[in-house]
């Protein structure tokens, strides 16, 4: 089926993967894409892929998906046709928004538990979610010099630490931050902004060390209104 979806999600994988997740929300219907297989991040390059962006292709959603993926679509023919306006980036993250990743993800979870287990028969594995500006905080975890974390309370109260950050532009202005020694200067800008609204994604089923075997939740995209933050270009 031809579409048009807007990039909300540009996802880094781990360092020497050539390729990049992206996701994006059909404006029309509201449904959320993921363009399988993986693109290269070298084409995302080359067509100037960004969040924000407008991408049309023929996608037919996968017959062989499987939890916690349920957006994964096959594609062709795919064009880019640059960059939407910052107010309808805004209104497609407001109408994909949840109260709570709780209430996206049709869980309840311990306070801060990011983990949601892998016989939950989720949905969908990204949603959107509102952070209040001066509880998010971007640090360096001290157990992994050079890793960068996310620290947020929700808009519903409920407090989250040391998410990982799979935003690949926001994580690469960040880092370039944390090699200034400027971090505390970036989370002051995001504290005075308007609003922030978080995508967030589930990885595949995996068990870390002495945890359950889970979706892991991790930060796809963080982005600021009015404004973007320093080093990444506004909203399109």
């Amino acid at each position: 089926m031809k579409r048009q979806i807007i990039i909300t999600d540009l996802t880094r994988f781990k360092e020497g993967n050539p390729n990049v997740c992206t996701a994006g929300i059909d404006y029309n219907t509201g449904e959320c894409i993921r363009p399988w297989p993986y693109l290269a991040a070298s084409v995302c390059k080359k067509l100037q892929i960004l969040p924000g962006g407008i991408l049309s292709g023929d996608f037919e959603y996968k017959k062989d998906r499987t939890r916690p993926h349920l957006e994964d679509a096959t594609y062709s023919d795919l064009k880019f046709h640059g960059a939407c306006s910052s107010e309808t980036f805004k209104e497609v993250l407001e109408r994909s928004c949840f109260e709570s990743l709780e209430k996206g993800f049709e869980i309840t979870l311990p306070n801060g538990d990011r983990g949601v287990p892998s016989d939950h028969p989720v949905t969908r594995s990204i949603v959107t979610t509102q952070a209040e500006p001066t509880s998010v905080q971007i640090i360096e975890d001290s157990f992994q010099p050079g890793k960068l974390k996310l620290h947020f309370t929700e808009v519903s109260g409920r407090n989250y630490r040391y998410f990982p950050i799979t935003d690949l532009v926001f994580h690469d202005s960040a880092q370039m931050h944390r090699n200034d020694g400027k971090l505390d200067e970036l989370n002051a800008w995001i504290a005075a902004q308007k609003e922030v609204f978080l995508r967030i994604g589930l990885g595949r089923a995996f068990a870390p060390p002495a945890k359950k075997l889970a979706y892991w939740m991790q930060g796809n995209g963080i982005y600021t209104f009015p404004d973007a933050p320093p080093g990444i270009r506004k909203h399109a």
